[in-house]
């Protein structure tokens, strides 16, 4: 149910009544053996966790947990809780006080998510979809039997509207119309009634790119190179860098690096590795990034532009006092690798900046 006390006032009160509506209550035999036929095809045939969220006093809650189901039934009345206890008394299920948007039970431990005429009602359809999701387990299913009601004024939640939200989050989608099967409601119906079945996609093995930076030393001093003609942060400082190639390691991706960017052929015991940092874009994309340390020696070799089409400039810039127009990718690695760090995440959240932010939040977390 809906979230403010008021809407949980509202349900409290209506509680004692709620079982009336023929498919509330499922009290007739018929509408009760028309709904259990329906939700004993959409629930798993093996025995599973079934999740009932917005369960009101738990009739389908009972059908499912009837056919052998563990069920949990989450609802935001207390007075709902207490009915649906009563009613599953003796069947093993869990009801929980709790707010069904965010229900209080843990993620990935579910095979089904069951919800009867409730999305309809909240805000941030996409977010809550998404919070569903991964409840489940992977391959979980979603059951939303969602409607629009009514014929002058309707309300509720059309199915192409409901299968546009859940089709990115889904490998097979089925939508099954409910209002001409009169049984399900104990009588004739002509608005819109329908069950959306999905079924997730697999947990897929997470991969992401690696990327190499050189922090260059000279003293005090690293050297920052700014982009230019990329497509990404142009105009911002970001150390020497670039992608891991397939069938590289991370070392040899660096000397590779380091010689076409600027021009410095090193040597494997010339640098060494300072920090592992895992990275979030603002875009939700993740990489890790390996940054390496070398030493400028006096008189020697010196850093060139050898991509001048990529790169507007290179400079020197203290490394304790490091300038504000920076990648924030980049300059997270550097204030770690200055603290000591070995480890650490950067974790952007999706409103955040690609360009440093002084004022901005810190997403350094060290490990």
């Amino acid at each position: 149910m809906c979230a403010d006390t008021s809407t949980t006032a509202y349900w409290d009160a209506a509680a004692a009544d709620f079982d009336n509506e023929p498919d509330h209550g499922l009290r007739d035999p018929a509408v009760r053996e028309a709904w259990a036929a329906r939700l004993w095809g959409w629930l798993p045939g093996r025995a599973g966790d079934v999740l009932d969220l917005g369960c009101g006093t738990g009739s389908l809650a009972l059908l499912a947990a009837e056919r052998g189901h563990r069920v949990t039934g989450v609802d935001r009345s207390p007075r709902m809780v207490e009915l649906a206890r009563a009613k599953l008394a003796g069947t093993g299920a869990t009801v929980l006080v709790g707010d069904a948007a965010e229900p209080p039970v843990g993620e990935g431990s579910f095979d089904v998510v069951l919800v009867r005429h409730l999305l309809w009602m909240l805000p941030d359809r996409q977010a809550v979809l998404r919070r569903w999701a991964r409840l489940l387990r992977p391959g979980g299913r979603l059951v939303l039997i969602e409607g629009r009601w009514g014929e002058s004024d309707p309300v509720g939640l059309p199915a192409a509207e409901l299968s546009a939200l859940v089709g990115p989050l889904t490998e097979r989608l089925s939508v099954e119309q409910l209002a001409p099967d009169a049984a399900l409601w104990g009588r004739a119906v002509r608005d819109e009634r329908y069950a959306l079945v999905a079924d997730l996609a697999p947990a897929r093995r997470h991969t992401e790119i690696v990327d190499v930076h050189l922090i260059l030393r000279r003293g005090d001093e690293v050297l920052l190179a700014r982009r230019a003609n990329t497509g990404y942060a142009d105009g911002l400082l970001h150390a020497p860098s670039g992608h891991v190639e397939d069938g590289e390691d991370v070392r040899t991706a660096m000397l590779r690096e380091t010689a076409e960017e600027i021009g410095l052929t090193l040597g494997p015991d010339e640098v060494r590795a300072v920090l592992v940092l895992q990275h979030k874009a603002p875009t939700g994309a993740a990489r890790t990034g390996w940054f390496f340390e070398a030493e400028l020696g006096e008189g020697g070799r010196q850093p060139v532009n050898r991509e001048p089409e990529k790169c507007s400039e290179l400079g020197w810039f203290p490394l304790d006092a490091l300038p504000d127009d920076m990648v924030a990718y980049c300059r997270a690695g550097l204030e770690a690798y200055r603290a000591g760090h070995r480890f650490a995440l950067h974790w952007h959240e999706p409103d955040d900046p690609i360009a440093f932010a002084p004022k901005g939040p810190d997403r350094l977390t060290p490990l």
